[in-house]
């Protein structure tokens, strides 16, 4: 379990994860974008699914404010694969299978869902200014609404 090490107004550290076009992708390769990060539990779940179809529905408006969407999971690059194809995500998926940038950012936590107590990825976003520095955090996201509130900091920053 991991408490954050990152705070708005902090420079983000630097990470590099695998991606779903099959190479590396870096925080410094967004400098000079705006750059929202979503953490999600699982690919192909319902919550999951949602939130990535409304980041996918608000793409294009994203990418007018030069901001650029990110999701991260603990999948494996296969089932990030599957997940863009059967929803047709435009956006990368990157694959944090060891949960360090999970750690980072400090949602890697103890959940409980029906009853059961477990360690996973707790829902939250993170929008990073053009300088690699963390503007705005959502912890505990609910899932509907979401995206156009992320949208609209965006457009604010």
């Amino acid at each position: 379990m991991s408490t954050s090490t990152v705070n708005a107004g902090d420079k983000v550290p630097q990470f590099t994860l695998l991606a779903s076009n099959g190479g590396q992708v870096s925080l410094s390769d967004y400098l000079g974008k705006k750059l929202v990060i979503y953490f999600y539990p699982k690919d192909m779940t319902p919550g999951c699914t949602a939130e990535s179809c409304d980041f996918r529905d608000f793409n294009g408006e994203f990418a007018e404010y030069n901001a650029e969407v990110v999701g991260i999971s603990p999948d494996d690059l296969p089932s990030h694969e599957q997940f863009i194809s059967e929803y047709s995500l435009p956006f990368l998926l990157l694959s944090d299978t060891e949960h360090q940038v999970a750690e980072l950012f400090g949602v890697w936590k103890e959940q409980s869902w029906n009853g059961k107590t477990y360690i996973g990825v707790e829902r939250s976003t993170f929008l990073i200014d053009e300088q690699g520095v963390l503007a705005r955090e959502w912890r505990r996201v609910s899932v509907e609404g979401h995206a156009s509130e992320v949208l609209a900091a965006v457009k604010e920053l």
